[in-house]
């Protein structure tokens, strides 16, 4: 694909490798980009064995020799690993992309922003390791170039389980329940699985209950809260069948009481708001809080009104976080990523309410918000990267 590259395009050509979902490399060159083969999820040999030759055939092609290979911060990727193996036999650096900044910056790229301007990003998406070691999913960034300061996240939940909450959409309604004080409803309501009766003491066990502040889970959770469904079969089946009910309603009344937006201070250092948008604010943490919203779900039992509740207010809370972001931070502009984009409901409700406050909107458009082009981005931020190094 064509990119309208500036004068940073020294720093190039960069391999990328993008994650773990989807996977497919991309070589950044100046006068555009270009992608390997979609191999689909690394959670197989066969996709794994592809991962170096589809890495070395974009190298083959490169117009000069790599100034550096972009990776994913999991450690465990298979990508990963072949982005360090490569990068250590062809004598150039390795850099480590943090899942959502790379979300942001592909957008950005897409849109032939490729200087270091700050932006707002929404990064709404599964997962994708935080610097913290957690797993996010639910992100308001603040994003120059090769930095990224973590604005704010949503309130957490639990993944009772770990990965296996993330397949069984009943286990994060339980979670939610469990964390609005209505645990001892999880045995009843949920009867027919199995191990309703003990998830309760699961996650009261913080190394069996992971907290994730993914946007991902929360339509699990709502999901599962509305009996839509409880276990999925495919991916993202819980987030699609809830959108489908939702776009047979109307859309519903918001209550402003359904989310709660919370500032906090963090812990390193006195709590300060960037003036001018090239200065990033410092120890403030926004929490965009989902739980009232999902327990209300609880108690509807009309699926379709409650799934157009949904949706109708996520769109308006995020609408209303970003609004924040920006007052924190005066950032005019705001990029959507990730791949609960994907969700046409949610994506056309934010295009449309985010200019009227006078932002500018930035979302994909020929590449995906997910995963699949996850690379690109990560090579956004590895040219960034080298660009500070160099100044």
């Amino acid at each position: 694909m064509k990119l309208a590259l500036n004068e940073q395009a020294q720093q190039l050509p960069i391999l990328a490798l993008g994650a773990w979902f989807k996977h497919a490399s991309c070589l950044l060159e100046t006068d555009g980009a270009a992608f390997g083969p979609n191999l689909g999820d690394l959670d197989n040999a066969d996709a794994c064995r592809r991962v170096a030759p589809a890495a070395e055939a974009l190298i083959a092609q490169a117009g000069g020799p790599l100034r550096a290979i972009a990776h994913d911060l999991h450690p465990d990727f298979h990508s990963t690993r072949v982005a360090t193996e490569l990068a250590a036999r062809l004598g150039v650096p390795a850099i480590g992309v943090q899942h959502h900044h790379a979300h942001v910056g592909a957008v950005l790229a897409e849109h032939g922003r490729f200087n270091a301007r700050p932006v707002l990003g929404l990064a709404l998406d599964g997962v994708g390791l935080g610097t913290d070691g957690e797993a996010w999913g639910g992100e308001l960034l603040w994003v120059a170039g090769s930095e990224f300061v973590r604005l704010g996240h949503l309130r957490p939940l639990h993944l009772p389980g770990g990965d296996r909450a993330a397949r069984e959409p009943w286990r994060m309604a339980a979670a939610l329940l469990h964390a609005c004080g209505r645990g001892d409803e999880i045995p009843h309501r949920f009867a027919h699985q199995p191990a309703a009766a003990m998830l309760g003491h699961v996650l009261a066990r913080p190394a069996l209950s992971p907290a994730t502040s993914s946007l991902g889970r929360h339509f699990d959770a709502a999901a599962g809260l509305l009996g839509i469904c409880e276990v999925m079969q495919m991916e993202a089946e819980a987030a699609i069948a809830l959108e489908q009910l939702a776009s047979r309603a109307s859309a519903p009344a918001v209550a402003r009481t359904d989310w709660q937006l919370k500032t906090r201070s963090t812990a390193d250092g006195g709590a300060t708001q960037g003036v001018q948008p090239e200065t990033p604010p410092k120890g403030i943490t926004l929490e965009l809080d989902l739980h009232p919203l999902l327990l209300r779900l609880a108690d509807e039992h009309d699926a379709v009104r409650g799934a157009a509740r949904f949706q109708a207010t996520l769109a308006a809370a995020l609408a209303d976080w970003v609004a924040a972001g920006r007052q924190l931070t005066g950032c005019d502009t705001v990029v959507l990523s990730g791949g609960c984009l994907h969700n046409r409901l949610l994506s056309d409700a934010l295009h449309a309410s985010l200019p009227a406050s006078g932002l500018q909107v930035l979302g994909a458009r020929q590449l995906s918000p997910g995963d699949a082009g996850l690379a690109l981005g990560q090579a956004w931020v590895a040219m960034h990267h080298l660009a500070a190094k160099e100044t």
